[in-house]
């Protein structure tokens, strides 16, 4: 499987071995950024110089702790400076100024400037998307006490370099998955994840695990998965994908979440493919009925929710994530028990559309760890997040998929969502309807929605039965339609 992989994808593969390479754990590199440079250093046959590599990392990825240290090489010793890392950008509409931050070291925007003559070289980049991966050259305008009004000194943005080192084709991506066997497709989706495919037991347990990169594919998918402490949810989350986030439990409040209305910004929703709320079972949710109302408004409204006034529209799911103690692990139970009294509001537990199983994850241990030729994880989630647009596949399941008569709206939407996502995940190279295995198709794609579902029904019913149980709010039957050649 390694040859065909590189002979498919050639560039987009790279060698990794997280079980040998324990140095890059210390380094604590999100995957699509570490996949990235073990890229640069790497030769064709995966070698690399250890001392070369964590050269570049230090010099230019250095930690938060030395941002003073940057800072004075910047503004007292006027030296260019080059990070590789995030950078968020801002135009300020009453003035024209342009600014920027960079999350990952506290910098913001009151304090830096990106100059017409630079933006004018680097704005193609840098307006793709609220905040971008890249290579940035920072240095320093002086203050000017004698100009009128006086200028303020600013760290400010001299050159950027966007460190995708290829193109994504989407098409091609599509075309490839043809050469491979769906078998073999599964396990390219592991290695892509940072998972070994022979570490798992059989294939119900690789799907398991795949059901994470639902949200990755698919807008506005809501999912909540319990699962036992020690499955890599936090990993998944926080690592594969840098067009989401991953938001470490905490407090959640309406201003950090949605929208801030003394500061007039928007939230995490904003920006992002998914916003991963992590340990739910210990965050404090601020004015919980408020909470409850805006999650329930978003979700109900594909994305769009009215906080003081302001729109917030959003394709971003929202992606809930908790530990369960083994006797909970149990569908036909209350599973929301344990959790804060925002899941036990049954409005809400409805509108998400999916449940994993977490305790069908195997936990994590060393022949899980990648260990091989892969695809590069900055390529595969901008993959996955090109995907996200392609509303072919979603057409093809409207198609497909036919419902009994008088079916609860949510439960249909919810399987055809999550259908769609899986037909994304593992069939991406279907172009029409005629070119869907219906086998496969029930399988991989409309069985599995159809289960997610189902436990999130089971739990309505329990949370709520005098309203879940009723006839008309009850799981739909779903089937095939015949497609004519």
């Amino acid at each position: 499987m390694s040859d065909k992989l590189r002979d498919c994808f050639e560039e987009m593969a790279v060698y990794k071995n997280l079980g040998e390479m324990s140095f890059l754990k210390t380094l604590k590199l999100p995957s699509f950024l570490r996949d990235w440079v073990l890229k640069q250093f790497e030769d064709d046959n995966g070698k690399f110089d250890v001392e070369d590599l964590l050269g570049f990392v230090n010099t230019y990825m250095p930690r938060k702790e030395d941002w003073l240290s940057i800072k004075n090489r910047i503004s007292k010793e006027y030296e260019r400076v080059k990070l590789l890392t995030r950078i968020d950008v801002d135009i300020d509409i009453k003035t024209g100024t342009v600014s920027f931050e960079l999350p990952d070291y506290g910098l913001t925007n009151k304090e830096t400037i990106i100059e017409d003559t630079v933006w004018d070289n680097v704005k193609d980049e840098l307006v793709r998307s609220s905040e971008i991966w890249g290579i940035v050259e920072l240095g320093y305008r002086p203050p000017d006490d004698s100009a009128k009004p006086k200028v303020p000194g600013k760290i400010k943005l001299t050159d950027f370099t966007s460190f995708t080192p290829y193109s994504v084709d989407l098409d091609f991506y599509k075309d490839v998955r043809s050469d491979f066997s769906t078998e073999e497709w599964i396990d390219v989706l592991l290695g892509a994840m940072d998972y070994n495919p022979s570490g798992y037991e059989d294939e119900y347990e690789k799907i398991a695990m795949l059901q994470r990169l639902l949200p990755f594919v698919e807008k506005n998918l809501n999912i909540i998965e319990l699962a036992p402490k020690g499955t890599g949810k936090s990993y998944v989350f926080g690592n594969i994908s840098k067009y989401g986030l991953l938001v470490d439990g905490g407090t959640v409040s309406r201003p950090k979440m949605f929208y801030d209305k003394a500061r007039r910004t928007t939230g995490f929703i904003v920006g992002h493919d998914y916003v991963a709320i992590d340990e739910v079972k210990k965050v404090q949710f601020t004015n919980v009925s408020e909470m409850q109302s805006i999650f329930q408004g978003y979700m109900e409204n594909n994305g769009k929710c009215t906080v003081d006034g302001f729109t917030v529209t959003s394709d971003a799911g929202i992606v809930f994530l908790g530990n369960i103690e083994q006797n909970n692990m149990d569908e036909y139970k209350n599973m929301f028990n344990e959790l804060p009294s925002l899941f036990k509001e049954s409005a809400l537990v409805d509108r998400m559309h999916g449940f994993i199983k977490g305790w069908d994850i195997p936990p994590m241990k060393p022949e899980l760890k990648v260990s091989g030729w892969a695809l590069n994880t900055e390529y595969f989630c901008s993959i996955l997040h090109l995907l996200r647009d392609d509303i072919s596949y979603r057409a093809i399941v409207d198609s497909l998929v036919q419902t009994s008569d008088g079916a609860y709206e949510r439960h249909v939407e919810a399987v055809k969502r999550l259908t769609t996502a899986y037909l994304k995940l593992f069939f991406p190279n279907v172009r029409s309807a005629r070119d869907v295995d219906p086998h496969e198709f029930e399988r991989y794609c409309l069985r599995p929605a159809k289960k997610m579902r189902g436990i999130i029904q089971k739990q309505l019913e329990i949370l709520d039965p005098d309203e879940y149980r009723k006839p008309e709010k009850q799981m739909p039957r779903f089937t095939l339609r015949e497609v004519a050649e």
